[in-house]
């Protein structure tokens, strides 16, 4: 039995922050510990009490200043689209056709679909996200890569094979019935196994027949515990060729309640052009919006009302993420900081509490593993990342001003990214300093 006790400046949350001075919704020790033995967290506190409840044996690892918080997770993100991120010049449905497809027909090789999801894990961990909700290609050789490699590193990931027989080149098409054997067989394969975890992905209304839809919702039905994720109301154009397909539909968002994918482990990425009766729909299902802030700026969808939808009368449950390629950054403070700009727009502030508490505990209750991830709670998977906010001279000199914790996490979050992730531990073992080696 190993064990290891880090020493750091701890944060963990345990609610939405209210306010910037709502300090209940926060445990914060300036000189904490965290006793990690066998892959989770055992103890957590302050380092004198911690340091009690370790062995003689325990290897002892000194993080100080820096901050221990619990390692991010991301919620929607495209494996397959390492290499057409920063593609010049294209809304969603442009993009998709000149960029995404094309490349996405390169995982029919299956070397090519290891090679990529060792360089996605690779980066991911470089910029201190231990946990991605992942839409692989097409075939399913994809997934299997993805999941393997996930594996193999011990990380708690949610992906799915894409299911989408139309309106897409033949290389990237499956059929109604292809689509759920190879969805089947890769959940018998791999959901469950290890920290790994499946989740069932048709990947749009416009690339989905009916015929697949239902497909979807008859995986959903025989395996109503796993996740579900798709794409919802991100552009314009895409609105209105979903209602050129399903003629019949009221809304976008009833395509997907007709063929039942609506609920409470439903993940639909973007949601900016949501009607009021969309948001109940979602509100009431409990299902869970993506906000995707690089890759709407970048694209030019639009601007996610994330304080109005949580404001409403009926909120919507709401989770962040990258969405590379279509977003432009791996890491989850640049989102954020990019997403705080969206929110000002909109004529509203998120403060850094808030921001934190979205990319750590927030969307680990969106995905509901709230009991495994997201916190530094005893009990929990030690999946923690180490933050330095001196990482690079412009941050360090600011920091000579820096008050306040606040302060400090607004500006890891304003000017940070790989830089300032000096350490990620995936269930325990230190994993950035490991891959750099």
């Amino acid at each position: 039995m190993t064990s290891t006790l880090l020493r750091g400046r701890t944060l963990s949350f345990v609610r939405w922050p209210q306010t910037m001075d709502d300090h209940s919704a926060w445990r914060y020790e300036e000189d904490g510990g965290l006793l990690i033995r066998d892959g989770r967290i055992v103890a957590t506190g302050a380092y004198a009490d911690v340091e009690k409840q370790a062995d003689d044996g325990t290897k002892k690892i000194d993080h100080r200043p820096h901050l221990l918080l619990p390692g991010f997770i991301d919620t929607h993100v495209h494996v397959p689209q390492m290499q057409i991120i920063a593609s010049y010049g294209a809304e969603l449905l442009d993009w998709l056709n000149t960029y995404t497809f094309p490349e996405e027909t390169k995982f029919a090789n299956a070397q090519h679909g290891r090679r990529i999801a060792r360089l996605f894990l690779d980066e991911m961990v470089r910029h201190g996200t231990t946990t991605v909700v992942a839409y692989c290609s097409v075939h399913k050789a994809s997934a299997e890569a993805f999941f393997a490699e996930s594996h193999a590193r011990d990380m708690l990931n949610i992906a799915g094979k894409v299911m989408m027989d139309r309106n897409a080149p033949e290389g990237v098409l499956d059929t109604p019935q292809s689509g759920y054997d190879d969805t089947k067989a890769l959940i018998a394969e791999w959901h469950g196994k290890g920290r790994q975890l499946y989740a069932i992905t048709p990947r749009f209304a416009i690339t989905s027949s009916p015929e697949q839809m239902e497909m979807a919702g008859a995986l959903r039905r025989e395996h109503p515990d796993l996740h579900m994720q798709t794409h919802l109301s991100e552009n314009h154009a895409e609105i209105a060729f979903t209602q050129q397909l399903y003629p019949w539909s009221r809304d976008y968002t009833y395509v997907y309640e007709r063929y039942g994918l609506l609920g409470k482990k439903s993940l639909f990425g973007h949601c900016i052009h949501l009607s009021e009766r969309e948001a109940d729909a979602l509100s009431d299902s409990g299902s869970v919006a993506v906000f995707c802030p690089t890759s709407n700026l970048f694209l030019g969808s639009g601007l996610f009302d994330y304080q109005r939808f949580r404001q409403r009368d009926k909120p919507l449950r709401i989770a962040a993420a990258t969405d590379v390629g279509g977003g432009t950054n791996y890491s989850m403070l640049r989102t954020m900081d990019e997403g705080y700009k969206v929110i000002a727009l909109n004529g509203e502030k998120l403060n850094p509490f808030q921001s934190f508490w979205q990319i750590t505990r927030g969307n680990a209750e969106a995905l509901s593993v709230a009991d495994k991830i997201g916190t530094l709670e005893a009990g929990t998977d030690a999946d923690i990342v180490v933050l330095d906010a001196s990482a690079t001279p412009a941050m360090q000199l600011r920091m000579e001003t820096a008050q306040t914790l606040a302060q400090e996490l607004f500006l890891l979050q304003t000017l940070g990214d790989d830089r300032v992730v000096r350490e990620v531990y995936v269930a325990g073992r230190a994993a950035k300093s490991d891959m750099a080696n």
